[in-house]
């Protein structure tokens, strides 16, 4: 079976003149009509047309393939879905901007998600809303479930929790899990980092990058920029530059500050800026243009937040070379849609037990590849619909993944 495209309802089987409680505003929002009766539904992908197709895709044919499996538990893969089929799961406590909104209203959001895997990557995906915000709960939920999917995407899980639940799910459990809010992002930004220093005539490792946000993308983004070699990055909460010297950390911002900060900066994220090549804000608020205009020359602006960018792209372009948003209504989207497709894609080829540090960072590679040789300052990533992007993404992972011995097949 696979996850189609389509509303399984047309407008006249659902009455789709009325909103959901009824009221015009929803009548006239293109938004419910678009989400009435779901914008999923799961199709067959094969006839069952008479007895004949009966008897094989049902009983007494099924029993063949499912002894078969008893005995070689590694036919799951070739005979059911399972190698090409992802949950998606969340708590619903960090949905979109909105929030800890619950399970029943994240679900548009996860069904999103699964739309966007089968359309830009090609893998089926199933969205699992979980009515427990419980971290060994829901831990424990996903495994029970994992027989049945071949990777985990988990989404909108707020942080720390969120860092918690993927490091015991990849403990315990042998096939993909990713925190797509974490790494998702992650890859992307260095993706368009790379392309932003390469058209400003720099290497990654001449940049000193400032992350406003230490949550979930904050961290995530930090992480990569290390591993991918920048020169310094330094992290800012609320409070701050997240530095060693601060007695207020979480474990998680503890070893923020363990491998971030090599220039030792402390203070507010303003006085981070003096000097800087980079801003990366994962953290909405709005950032002063004074502290805009002390960064360095041709410095790189990715001002992510949604809707409303943390620095306003009119500034920022008074200031920047290359300017990047989370809003697909200006140039140089960081849109995650870019990485976790092929991502998956990529590992779940190759039947990986894990997507490694090495296969993000060879996502990020790929990723940049693409409009390596069309850069602009309007464009050091890809549009979501160049149909370059998922096959690229997707060959870079799997390689990745069979050169650190993590691929089965």
């Amino acid at each position: 079976m696979a996850a189609e495209i389509v509303n399984p309802r047309s407008d006249s089987e659902t009455g789709a003149g009325e909103g959901a409680d009824g009221t015009s505003g929803e009548l006239l929002d293109p938004a419910f009509a678009l989400h009435r009766g779901g914008k999923m539904a799961v199709q067959a992908t094969v006839p069952v047309r008479d007895k004949d197709d009966l008897s094989l895709a049902y009983t007494p044919g099924v029993a063949k393939v499912c002894s078969a499996i008893a005995e070689r538990p590694e036919l799951v893969h070739d005979y059911t879905w399972k190698s090409q089929v992802v949950a998606v799961v969340t708590d619903g406590t960090a949905v979109l901007g909105l929030g800890d909104i619950g399970p029943e209203a994240s679900l548009p959001v996860m069904e999103g998600k699964a739309i966007l895997f089968k359309q830009f990557g090609g893998v089926d995906a199933v969205p699992i809303a979980l009515a427990t915000t419980d971290t060994d709960e829901i831990v424990d939920t996903v495994v029970r479930l994992a027989p049945s999917f071949g990777g985990v995407n988990l989404e909108d899980i707020s942080a720390p929790r969120c860092f918690e639940i993927e490091a015991k799910l990849k403990e315990r459990l042998d096939i993909p899990v990713f925190h797509d809010d974490q790494h998702g992002t992650a890859v992307v930004t260095l993706a368009a980092l790379r392309n932003a220093a390469k058209l400003t005539e720099r290497s990654l490792g001449e940049l000193r990058a400032v992350i406003s946000g230490a949550g979930a993308a904050g961290v995530a983004i930090a992480k990569i920029l290390v591993e991918a070699g920048i020169g310094d990055v330094a992290v800012c909460d609320r409070k701050g530059v997240v530095s060693a010297d601060r007695g207020d950390l979480t474990d998680v911002k503890r070893e923020l500050a363990g491998f971030t900060n090599k220039a030792g900066l402390t203070g507010s994220l303003e006085t981070a800026l003096k000097g800087a090549d980079v801003f990366i804000g994962v953290s909405g608020g709005t950032v002063p243009e004074e502290a805009v205009a002390t960064m360095a020359k041709d410095s790189m602006i990715f001002a992510m937040a949604n809707p409303n960018p943390e620095i306003h792209p009119d500034v920022a372009h008074k200031y920047a070379a290359v300017v990047a948003t989370g809003r697909s209504d200006f140039p140089n989207q960081i849109n995650n849609v870019l990485a976790f497709p092929g991502i998956f894609a990529g590992a779940m080829q190759v039947r990986a037990s894990q997507i490694t540090e090495g296969m993000k960072l060879a996502a990020a590679e790929a990723l940049a590849a693409v409009v390596a040789g069309e850069l602009s300052a309007d464009k050091v990533i890809p549009s979501p619909f160049d149909e370059r992007v998922a096959p690229a993404v997707t060959a870079a992972v799997a390689a990745a993944a069979r050169a650190e011995g993590v691929a089965r097949r």
